[in-house]
């Protein structure tokens, strides 16, 4: 017989403690010990199939290899119809890997992995859902308007009933949606606990490793932007990706954070329409602005998402304060990397920024963490304050640092590629990025050294 007993786990990364402690020793948050109840012990029946062994039969002992010895062998990958996704992965699915989608609630990934599973053509595919009903799905995936290959539905949490019948279904690919709905007969506490998601994922992975079956977990994310539930979560699984965006735009991000097959620097971009999540192949084209009349505030910067690069609007708003204390606010933009850049044009330009409201946006709803946004933000907010129009032909990317130098930024020949496709006629880029030619693209380069020098060479 299975013996209860509880402990105490860590809700933010997993530790397990026999008693409950104020602070935890392995992360160091605060009051975030909660008591779960347990279960040791367990012989026979269908935890011996998982692996919940005592002890193991010694020909399965392993012996060291040297590795020099062992043979090479490329890695075999599921070619996937959406290429967005399939760039995401590394180039495929890889057979037997355990990938984890994460993001906001409405975001899209119950979508995304459905089209997946609609489309998949390399043999069956369980989709497995704790949060709607068959007959909810069946409507959205009517709604989608794509054609069924193989796939099945099932409405179980249970991972043990989700592991026996994908063992007589035998699919080449399981959704689970999601991975806090799953709730294991053999752990004695509510789903979406600590215990329940270790367990039940520990359950899948183990699964997915024996019997090659590759499986996708959706994943739920907690009010400051963190996958839910331990931590250890995301170092079991072979890939972690979470999609970003805003639920009121129209853009969709999926980036990776783990890959164990591929690089982390791909990213993939949907475009969320009323048939599903639609990739989008050239985002530039779709982020720049198409209104006729050119306003002043308005620049464009040439960035580097992962390795793909993109062109973006970066919109500023620089008025008089009203209030008395000025208002800094940015969207998609960090605003301490604002606050600096505005000190900079105060105490390097002379432009008198400190009594007046500055606002700053990236335009589509998308976040930028890439430093070579800031000669483009600069240039905005100049804009704004001199009500003086950029022209619409013009692109920025390079970096602006504290003592007021243009600083250079990595790849800058795929950015002006980029921007010669898009009908850019100037981009500006740090005097210290050496070896270009006067014009490339199309595309003449205007090299700048101080941001000095930068409201002469944009306005004349």
């Amino acid at each position: 017989m299975a013996k209860a007993k509880t402990a105490f786990f860590c809700k933010n990364c997993g530790f397990e403690s026999p008693k409950w402690q104020g602070k935890c020793p392995s992360c160091g948050e605060w009051n975030q010990f909660a008591e779960e109840t347990v279960v040791t012990g367990i012989k026979g029946g269908f935890a011996d199939h998982l692996g919940y062994r005592p002890a193991r039969d010694k020909r399965e002992v392993q012996i060291p290899i040297l590795i020099s010895e062992l043979p090479e062998a490329p890695i075999a990958r599921y070619s996937l119809p959406d290429d967005e996704l399939s760039r995401v992965l590394g180039g495929g699915l890889v057979p037997g890997s355990v990938v984890l989608i994460a993001g906001e609630p409405g975001i899209g990934k119950s979508t995304l992995l459905l089209q997946l599973a609609l489309n998949f053509n390399q043999g069956k595919v369980l989709y497995v859902s704790g949060e709607e009903s068959t007959e909810q799905i069946a409507q959205r995936a009517r709604r989608i308007g794509l054609s069924a290959n193989e796939v099945y539905l099932l409405t179980n949490t249970d991972p043990a009933e989700i592991v026996a019948k994908a063992e007589e279904l035998k699919p080449a690919m399981i959704v689970v949606d999601s991975v806090q709905t799953l709730m294991s007969l053999w752990v004695e506490s509510s789903p979406g606990s600590i215990t329940q998601i270790r367990e039940g994922s520990a359950t899948l992975i183990r699964f997915a490793k024996q019997s090659g079956i590759a499986i996708f977990l959706v994943g739920h994310i907690t009010k400051d932007g963190s996958i839910a539930g331990p931590k250890v979560l995301e170092h079991m699984v072979d890939t972690v990706a979470v999609f970003e965006g805003d639920g009121q735009h129209l853009f969709r991000m999926l980036r990776c954070t783990k890959n164990r097959f591929g690089s982390t620097n791909e990213l993939g971009i949907y475009r969320m329409e009323s048939a599903g999540l639609k990739p989008v192949e050239n985002p530039s084209e779709f982020l720049l602005p198409s209104y006729g009349d050119q306003l002043s505030g308005s620049a464009t910067a040439a960035i580097l998402e992962g390795v793909r690069p993109l062109l973006i609007e970066v919109q500023a708003l620089v008025s008089s304060a009203v209030y008395g204390t000025p208002q800094r606010s940015a969207t998609g933009f960090d605003l301490k990397r604002l606050n600096m850049l505005l000190a900079v044009l105060e105490k390097r330009c002379g432009f008198k920024l400190g009594a007046k409201d500055v606002f700053l946006n990236i335009a589509g709803g998308l976040k930028i963490n890439d430093p070579s946004t800031d000669l483009a933000v600069v240039s905005a907010i100049l804009s704004s304050s001199e009500d003086l129009i950029l022209d619409k032909g013009y692109c920025f990317a390079a970096e602006v640092g504290l003592s007021g130098e243009i600083r250079p930024v990595t790849r800058i020949e795929q950015r002006i590629a980029e921007a010669g496709k898009l009908g850019i006629q100037r981009i500006f880029i740090s005097s210290a990025n050496k070896g270009l030619k006067p014009s490339m693209n199309g595309v003449e380069i205007i090299s700048v050294g101080r941001v000095q020098d930068l409201p002469r060479k944009i306005f004349g």
